[in-house]
């Protein structure tokens, strides 16, 4: 499938009522509004395309850069692929869900993710924490240091409160996922839970929601989820 015919197939697949729902999240036109699960069908007969990932990603179209995640080669991906598409990220179901799943297939994942994480801006940063999120979830925990992630979880408690909107909610995450997914640092982590607190998180025409990483991980606890999870794929 060529660029074009991807980008009718999409326009076919939208809806209005998603597309208010990605507007009502902070996306912008251009979009057509398809759902998730509506795309499987074409990444099924595209599986991975790097040249017309990038095509798609271009456009500025949001439906069009979330499957441009859905069908790209991660470990094709440079470096500055990767801050390319985080500048063209403009909100963070962009960040977060689409560059931050797609870097997490990388072999450069923790060392992007580190200069993100230091950048101070908000949606890197937030793409970063992300990204540790879907790393913990699916890497062996051998594949980290423990030593690294529990300073990344002191700079968590020592500045969450003080941090961007959209970087509170991923070092929220956080927390949550290096509890659940990384056991040599369950403890840590439940212990940084209860220090940090609730978390108000901000949002633009609408009423600020509260944040608790250790409601959370006691509710997965109590629900019986295995400590240690791990998915089998980062992109579904």
């Amino acid at each position: 499938m060529d660029f074009e015919l991807v980008m009718q197939e999409l326009e076919a697949l939208g809806k209005e009522r998603s597309k208010k729902t990605y507007i009502s999240n902070g996306a912008h036109e251009p979009l057509f509004g398809v759902a998730t699960g509506a795309m499987k069908p074409i990444a099924k007969k595209i599986k991975k395309n790097q040249p017309l990932a990038e095509q798609l990603y271009a456009t500025g179209n949001y439906d069009a850069m979330y499957f441009a995640g859905v069908i790209a080669d991660p470990k094709a991906m440079t470096e500055e692929d990767f801050d390319r598409w985080i500048d063209a990220a403009y909100f963070y179901m962009l960040s977060d869900y689409v560059v931050a799943v797609t870097l997490a297939e990388s072999d450069l994942a923790q060392a992007v993710a580190d200069k993100w994480i230091a950048s101070g801006e908000e949606l890197r940063m937030s793409a970063g924490w992300s990204c540790y999120c879907w790393l913990l979830g699916n890497r062996k925990d051998e594949e980290f240091s423990a030593s690294k992630l529990a300073n990344m979880l002191d700079q968590v408690e020592n500045t969450i409160h003080d941090s961007p909107e959209r970087t509170k909610s991923a070092m929220n995450n956080f927390i949550y996922t290096v509890a659940i997914s990384f056991v040599p640092l369950h403890e840590k982590a439940v212990e940084t839970a209860k220090a940090v607190g609730p978390v108000e998180l901000k949002r633009d025409k609408k009423k600020s929601s509260i944040l608790n990483a250790s409601e959370n991980i006691q509710k997965e606890i109590d629900r019986g989820k295995r400590l240690g999870f791990k998915r089998k794929y980062v992109r579904c």
